[in-house]
C-alpha cells in the first residue's frame, strides 16, 4: 500500500532523475535470478544525495509516527535497508537492528544486530520489495526470537503478487513510498520513457518470470 499518492509522484521522479532507476524497454536488463527486465533500481543512489536521502527519511517517520507511534525499535535489511532505518531511528530517538542475510559463521553467530529483544515491537525498513523475499526473511529472523513486527515499510516495490501474498502469510503489512505502477506513469509524463513503450512495460509486469516469451 502506498503512504501517500502524492509523495510516492514526488520520489518516483527524484528516483528517476538521480538513475536510481533505469528504464530500458528495448535493452532489457538480467536479474540475478535470470529474469528478464525492463528496469533496474538501485536505491543505494539515494545516499549519495542528501536532499532525497532526508526526504525519504522525514516521510518514513512522519508514517510511522502516525500510524506505530509506540514502536520500540527501527530494523533495517542488511545491506540497503541500514542506512535508512539509521536516519529513522536517529530522528525518531529509537534504538535500532539489523538482520543479516544469514548468521555469522564467527564469534557469537549473530544473525541480527543491534540488540532487539524478545516482545519488543519494530517496524522493518527495506528499499526495495520484489517478490519479497529478502524482507520475508527477516520477518521470520525476527520473529523466532520473539519480536513483534509492526510492518514493514519500503522505498520501493513491484507490486509483485508473490510479494503481496507472502506477507499477507506471515501476517505483517507492507506499505510502500512509490511503487512500479507510479513510476511507469511519472515516467510517461516526463520522458523517460517513450508512449510506445508503455504496452511492453505493462507486459513485463503480468509475467516477469517469462517476458519477453
Amino acid at each position: 500500500m502506498i503512504i501517500d499518492q502524492t509523495f510516492a509522484k514526488e520520489i518516483a521522479l527524484d528516483l528517476l532523475d538521480i538513475n536510481a532507476v533505469i528504464l530500458r524497454p528495448n535493452d532489457p536488463f538480467t536479474w540475478s535470478s535470470g529474469w528478464n527486465s525492463p528496469i533496474y533500481c538501485d536505491n543505494r543512489l539515494t545516499m549519495r544525495y542528501p536532499k532525497i536521502r532526508k526526504k525519504i527519511a522525514k516521510k518514513l517517520v512522519e508514517f510511522i509516527s502516525q500510524k506505530y507511534p509506540d514502536v520500540e525499535v527501527i530494523t533495517g535489511t542488511a545491506t540497503a535497508g541500514i542506512p535508512h532505518a539509521a536516519w529513522v531511528a536517529e530522528n525518531m530517538d529509537k534504538p535500532m537492528s539489523y538482520v543479516r542475510a544469514k548468521a555469522k559463521a564467527y564469534g557469537l553467530g549473530n544473525q541480527i544486530e543491534g540488540g532487539i529483544q524478545k516482545e519488543e515491537t519494530t517496524i522493518v525498513i527495506e528499499d526495495l520489495i520484489s517478490t519479497g523475499g529478502s524482507a520475508i526473511s527477516v520477518v521470520e529472523a525476527l520473529q523466532f526470537i520473539g519480536a513483534e513486527i509492526e510492518a514493514v515499510l519500503s522505498i520501493f516495490t513491484y507490486g509483485f503478487d508473490k510479494a503481496n501474498k507472502r506477507f499477507k502469510k506471515v501476517g505483517v503489512p507492507m506499505f510502500t513510498l512509490t511503487d512500479y505502477a507510479t513510476l511507469i506513469d511519472v515516467a510517461s509524463k516526463n520522458d523517460y520513457v517513450n508512449e510506445s513503450d508503455l504496452e511492453t512495460l505493462a507486459e513485463w509486469r503480468k509475467t516477469p518470470e517469462t517476458w519477453p516469451n
